[in-house]
């Protein structure tokens, strides 16, 4: 399982990037739920912020799903924050670990995730397309 962060698309405050998980075996491989996320410091440590399920301003959520990929095939999840700044410390992570499915190793990506001072990010489920 190979996993790919797409562009940071932003408006009004708000950012997402698609996430998708391409099977790179030569057989099926079963994908569920949610992915398993981290936002990761500069340092590669687990940073404190809070990773919610389902729709963001960016994308609607299927709700958890049992997927099996082909090979060749992919699995979109859609991670989403808002930037916004009221008061305290701002938080930006500098990536991501993401366990795409259960018993598979964590596989981590670059992204800068400008939380501001919300804390929060929000994933959606692993679809094989996009919910807007």
């Amino acid at each position: 399982m190979s996993l790919s962060v797409g562009q940071v698309e932003l408006a009004l405050g708000h950012r997402a990037s698609v996430l998708t998980l391409t099977n790179r075996d030569t057989t099926p491989r079963k994908v569920t739920d949610y992915p398993d996320l981290k936002v990761l410091a500069d340092d590669g440590t687990p940073m404190d912020i809070e990773v919610k399920h389902g729709t963001s301003y960016f994308a609607g959520d299927f709700g958890p799903q049992n997927l099996t990929l082909q090979p060749g095939e992919k699995a979109l999840a859609v991670l989403s924050w808002s930037a916004t700044v009221t008061s305290g410390d701002k938080q930006t992570g500098a990536a991501i670990s993401v366990v795409p499915a259960p018993g598979e190793p964590a596989q981590k990506q670059p992204i800068e995730t400008d939380v501001g001072t919300t804390g929060t990010v929000t994933v959606s489920s692993w679809a094989t397309k996009i919910r807007m």
